[in-house]
């Protein structure tokens, strides 16, 4: 669902500014989830702190990341940004031993440097051509900054769902809150609200709503809960072949030994980090927000 994402933006791509259609999507997607959860029975009754916690998930994980990545992506085609953002499993090795304390394992560090090396060979002819001016410099930080908020949310979102909160709800509140902050800067920074009301825009609306937000983000963080953000984060590796591999059927994407290479290395870092059984965290905790999401 994610790996899909990049096609389907194209299809967001034109009238439409893209802060605006960030904001239609998490509107759409958190009406979704909270109509499921009032159909379902499911409590959305919190406290003005908890508010605070899913206010600070909707500002990190679907708000500041999107919006440092969007303005990166200016300046870096989409395959230089991948191989940036797929760095986001060295930043949350480093958060969670910070903040939840999970064991970063020597194997786990081999398998994400082996992946973001693969990411970086299929990517290569864009490294090679890339203009190192201060432009570029600048899009490579905000992309960074975009990663590293990512990240915060991701972790948030582990020790939430440590302390019980289940995943659905979390969701719901914290896409919310997202799409709150977004009107809210796109109020300050004075982006027009406009909408296209062609079959693609609106296809490719509901599908990033629906599966990319509402499914991905759902399965992605029960997996953050389930075997911790650093080994789940691999996902930002996996997902940019998903997508070569959409390209290849819809864009006829010509693959080279090079970037063979990299799928390679990037499917072998995967399987280095899941074979490492002693990291993984049993938390029996995990029942209730597991048997909720």
């Amino acid at each position: 669902m994610w790996g899909s994402s990049w096609l389907v933006i194209k299809y967001q791509l034109g009238e439409v500014a893209p802060q605006a259609s960030v904001f239609y999507r998490f509107v759409i997607a958190s009406l979704v989830l909270l109509v499921y959860c009032l159909a379902r029975n499911k409590s959305l009754r919190y406290t003005i702190l908890d508010h605070c916690r899913f206010a600070f998930i909707g500002l990190f994980l679907f708000n500041l990341n999107y919006i440092a990545i969007y303005y990166a992506s200016f300046n870096l085609t989409t395959g230089l940004v991948s191989v940036v953002f797929s760095c986001v499993q060295i930043f949350n090795m480093i958060i969670s031993y910070l903040v939840l304390r999970d064991r970063v394992t020597v194997k786990m560090l081999v398998g994400a440097f082996t992946g973001i090396f693969g990411i970086g060979l299929v990517f290569s002819p864009e490294i090679t051509q890339l203009t190192w001016s201060d432009n570029t410099l600048r899009a490579i930080g905000l992309t960074l900054i975009g990663t590293l908020c990512a990240s915060i949310g991701m972790i948030s979102s582990a020790r939430f769902q440590r302390q019980q909160y289940p995943v659905l709800q979390t969701n719901a509140w914290g896409m919310t809150w997202g799409a709150v902050w977004m009107l809210a800067y796109i109020l300050i920074a004075d982006v027009p609200l406009t909408f296209e009301y062609s079959t693609e825009y609106i296809s490719g609306l509901v599908w990033l709503s629906i599966f990319s937000t509402v499914f991905g983000f759902g399965c992605f963080l029960t997996l953050v809960g389930r075997i911790g953000a650093a080994r789940a984060s691999y996902a930002m590796v996996v997902f940019p072949i998903v997508a070569l591999l959409l390209s290849t059927l819809f864009e006829g994407y010509q693959w080279t030994l090079i970037a063979t290479t990299g799928i390679a290395l990037a499917i072998l870092g995967n399987i280095i980090i899941l074979m490492d059984k002693q990291n993984i965290r049993t938390d029996q905790k995990g029942s209730h927000y597991h048997k909720d999401a």
